[in-house]
């Protein structure tokens, strides 16, 4: 507790006051900036679950049907609500994005951090992490323009838009997150363990794999699922990449359509306000919104239940 004045005097340390109320200023700024995200956040649920149960009361589909249907077309004449051709697109993508990206990531994380010269350390990760900053967008024409015709000459039933295409340059967006966050973890790790390794008489490889990557579970896990959690929401590069086709299939060669691309499809703004397939966004949305929440819940967890065991 601070003094706030001399030994046999009453008046005030000079400055003392002054910091106080800096501090007391500092403290409420920092609250002001927390209850933003919170409020953000209770802002955007509440949005979502007002519109999605508008939707439910007014297009009369039960969760049911809308959860369990296999047949998506909400602006036809006979409207037909099941959103698993979304959920299939979306899984699709995701799957075969983490495909991509966790093995390179992994193995980037595990070069970089325990094989790589520190000079060439520092050149290779920034130059990986600027893979990050290239608009989703450019992405996802170079899959149209290029890599579709250039898989196509293997693979004669590939469509012009298919999820294969999707799935690579989705993994190509998420693996600086990988392979950044792996290395970090990688890194963490105390280099005593290495040394007391090396002192057994293990060799480089045994210490990676049977001492750091173990000690490292925590981190690697929470860097794939925040991955994944990524790859869900990916937009603009699914929607140019892999089409507008709702399909309940799991053949790459096709064209599906994802919820965040449907999403795009709707809000272009030929779908009157307040119309059922307007609410269809706010559904579709609520949606999206659980499965990257439980993913990053189930992040959490990992990193807790792991972080204990190797603590």
């Amino acid at each position: 507790m601070p003094i706030l004045s001399k030994p046999g005097s009453s008046r005030p340390i000079d400055g003392v006051p002054t910091r106080l109320r800096s501090e007391k200023f500092i403290r409420f700024l920092c609250f002001a900036c927390a209850a933003i995200s919170i409020l953000t956040t209770l802002g955007i649920v509440l949005v979502l679950s007002t519109e999605a149960i508008a939707f439910f009361t007014k297009s009369k589909v039960t969760p049911a049907e809308f959860f369990l249907g296999t047949e998506w077309s909400p602006t036809f004449n006979d409207p037909k609500f099941g959103i698993v051709p979304l959920v299939c697109g979306t899984a699709l993508i995701t799957v075969g994005a983490c495909v991509v990206a966790v093995p390179i990531g992994i193995l980037t994380a595990i070069f970089l951090s325990e094989y790589a010269h520190p000079t060439v350390r520092k050149i290779a990760k920034p130059v990986l992490e600027l893979l990050a900053g290239i608009p989703t967008v450019v992405y996802g024409y170079i899959a149209l323009v290029y890599l579709t015709p250039g898989l196509r000459t293997f693979i004669k039933e590939l469509e012009v838009f298919n999820a294969l295409s999707g799935s690579i340059v989705v993994g190509i967006m998420i693996l600086p997150l990988v392979s950044s966050l792996c290395e970090d973890a990688i890194s963490a790790v105390p280099k005593g363990l290495r040394e007391g390794g090396y002192g057994l008489g293990s060799t480089k490889l045994e210490v990676t794999s049977k001492i750091v990557l173990p000690s490292a579970l925590s981190g690697i896990m929470a860097a794939v699922i925040l991955a994944m959690s990524r790859a869900v929401g990916e937009t603009m590069a699914v929607t140019l990449a892999a089409g507008q086709t709702p399909n309940v299939t799991a053949d790459y060669r096709q064209s599906i359509q994802t919820m965040t691309s449907y999403i795009v499809q709707i809000s272009k703004g030929d779908t009157p306000t307040g119309s059922i397939p307007f609410l269809t966004i706010f559904a579709v949305g609520a949606t999206l919104f659980l499965i990257t929440m439980g993913l990053n819940i189930v992040a959490i967890k990992i990193v807790r239940k792991y972080r204990k065991v190797y603590a």
